[in-house]
């Protein structure tokens, strides 16, 4: 049996590749990437495939049994094409299953609902493909929140948009763990699953940052408009406005549902406390 973890190279990708490897060994596992070196780390067969490209993926799919497609990270409207063009190199090679990583959200209210909108489509044409399927909707992860730590402890504070709404996060590596098994056990087939951990508010990631990382933070709250502004000043006007729409998503109480993770991961998900530590530990320096 060959597996191919599409997007590699990439943090979430990598994360998969490892958990399978863990599962089943170096030989089994695929890495594809649109740059083949920024994968060759993970210590895998590592295939051409660039998602604007067809015929890249025609090739690097060819004997592979089960496919896990990642989400791309170009604009939503270009990304459904991206997606398809992997779903029709499945089928070309008579690959039998794809699992497709996509995300919580609201598809409607949001400035990143258009990016919610693009993976339900993709989810569509998963479905609709004729080939066995499963179907991940990640939460937000809570790494980004623990890069920024340095940042965070300049301005002595979390400050963002969310209020009092609450999020279920994860990480990369319980998405990992739970994408390996969702690949590798056939009764998950037919499921769509919410992959969070525990719903936390802004306070409470607080008060986790302050007890792992001795830190003395507080969470601020902003109105959406203001914190918008301050993220365009920051990022850019389309990074800027996405983030937001994340923050907003969250007040709006949209990253507050039920956790599938137990039943796809077949364990319980880890704590927000847990994963900060686990971080913590991987990442001394912050």
């Amino acid at each position: 049996m060959k597996i191919a973890v599409t997007s590699a190279s990439g943090q979430l990708g990598a994360a998969i590749v490892k958990a399978l490897i863990q599962e089943i060994g170096e030989d089994k596992v695929i890495a594809i990437a649109r740059t083949p070196e920024k994968a060759k780390h993970l210590g895998v067969e590592v295939r051409k495939g660039d998602y604007n490209s067809p015929e890249d993926l025609e090739i690097a799919l060819n004997g592979v049994d089960k496919v896990l497609l990642v989400s791309g990270m170009d604009e939503p409207q270009k990304r459904i094409q991206q997606h398809r063009n992997v779903i029709e190199a499945a089928k070309q090679n008579g690959v039998a299953k794809i699992v497709y990583t996509s995300i919580v959200g609201d598809e409607i209210n949001t400035a990143f609902s258009p990016i919610v909108q693009s993976n339900r489509q993709t989810e569509e044409d998963v479905r609709a493909s004729g080939l066995q399927w499963v179907i991940g909707r990640n939460g937000i992860y809570i790494e980004p929140d623990l890069e920024y730590i340095d940042s965070y402890v300049k301005e002595g504070e979390i400050r963002n948009c969310a209020g009092e709404g609450k999020c279920s996060y994860t990480s990369r590596e319980e998405l990992g763990f739970a994408y390996a098994q969702m690949l590798l056990d056939d009764t998950h087939n037919g499921n769509t699953y919410n992959l969070v951990g525990e719903a936390i508010a802004q306070k409470e990631l607080a008060a986790y940052i302050n007890q792992v990382y001795k830190t003395n933070l507080k969470y601020t709250a902003v109105s959406t408009e203001e914190y918008k502004k301050e993220r365009q000043a920051a990022l850019g006007d389309f990074m800027g406005t996405i983030i937001a729409g994340i923050y907003e998503g969250i007040n709006n109480g949209v990253n507050d549902v039920p956790s599938d993770f137990q039943k796809a991961a077949g364990r319980l998900h880890k704590s927000p406390l847990a994963m900060i530590e686990a971080y913590h530990q991987n990442h001394p320096t912050s």
